[in-house]
C-alpha cells in the first residue's frame, strides 16, 4: 500500500486518460484524490510527462513529489501511437474538434500507393505542427490565434517517425501503429500523409500506447486510481 512518503519521496504513475478529459483534467483529478483521501500537503508537486489532446486516450505518465524532476528525461522518450485516418476530407485542426472544411477524391488509392506513401514518412522529416495546437507564437498560443480566425505563420520542426506500420485499410479509414520521437503531432501526420497521396485526411482517432518501455497495458483509469487509494495498487 502507497504512502504519503511513498508519493512525496516520488512515483511514476501510469495513466490511461479517458477520451474528452484534458491531461490538466486528468493529473487535476489525481492531485486532489491523493490530498483528500491520503492527506498529502496542498502544495506537493504532481505533473504529467507529455500531453494528450482531448480526443485522444491513452497513457500518461503522472510523476510525484521528487520524481517531478524526471518530466524532462521522460518526455524525451519515443513514443507510440495507434489511431484511424479517414482519408478524402481534411478540417482545420487536422482531427475531429473542427468540422470537415475541404473533401477529396479518394477512387485513385489503393493498397499499393498507401504502403508506399508510408515510406516517405520514415526517419527525420520536416513537420508543420496544426493550428490548433498549444504552441505559442508571439507569446499567444496557436489555437488562440485559429479561434479568433487569424492567420500565422508555423515554422517546421525536425521530428523522426522510427516505424510507420498500417493495421487495417477499409477506405476511407486507415489504421495505423507509429513509434515516434517527441514533438511529433500525429494529426499534423494525418494531414501530410493525405495530401502526399493527392487528396486530404484527418485524424478520427487516437491512442498512445507507450512512452519508452512504460506501456499502457500497465495503466490504470483516473477512477479505478481514486478508488484504489489506500488499497494495494
Amino acid at each position: 500500500m502507497k504512502t504519503v512518503e511513498d508519493f512525496l519521496d516520488g512515483q511514476i504513475l501510469l495513466i490511461d486518460k479517458p477520451l474528452n478529459w484534458s491531461s490538466f483534467q486528468a493529473v487535476n483529478k489525481l492531485k486532489y484524490a491523493l490530498i483528500n483521501k491520503l492527506g498529502l500537503p496542498k502544495k506537493f508537486k504532481i505533473g504529467h510527462a507529455g500531453t494528450l489532446d482531448p480526443l485522444a486516450t491513452g497513457l500518461l505518465l503522472v510523476c510525484t513529489g521528487k520524481f517531478t524532476k524526471r518530466i524532462t528525461e521522460l518526455q524525451g522518450q519515443a513514443k507510440e501511437y495507434t489511431g484511424t485516418f479517414y482519408i478524402g476530407a481534411t478540417t482545420p485542426s487536422y482531427d475531429l474538434e473542427t468540422e470537415i472544411d475541404q473533401t477529396f477524391s479518394i477512387t485513385h488509392i489503393d493498397e499499393t500507393l498507401i504502403h508506399e506513401t508510408v515510406k516517405q514518412f520514415l526517419g527525420e522529416i520536416d513537420q508543420k505542427p496544426p493550428i490548433y495546437s498549444a504552441i505559442k507564437k508571439d507569446g499567444v498560443r496557436l489555437y488562440e490565434h485559429a479561434r479568433a480566425g487569424e492567420t500565422v505563420e508555423i515554422a517546421f520542426r525536425k521530428t523522426t517517425i522510427h516505424e510507420f506500420e498500417i493495421t487495417r485499410i477499409a477506405l476511407p479509414e486507415i489504421d495505423f501503429r507509429v513509434v515516434c520521437s517527441k514533438g511529433t503531432y500525429i494529426r499534423s501526420l494525418a494531414y501530410d500523409f493525405g495530401k502526399a497521396m493527392n487528396s486530404g485526411s484527418h485524424l478520427t482517432a487516437l491512442r498512445r500506447t507507450k512512452i519508452g518501455d512504460y506501456n499502457v497495458i500497465n495503466a490504470v483509469d483516473v477512477t479505478a486510481f481514486e478508488e484504489n487509494l489506500g488499497k494495494e495498487i
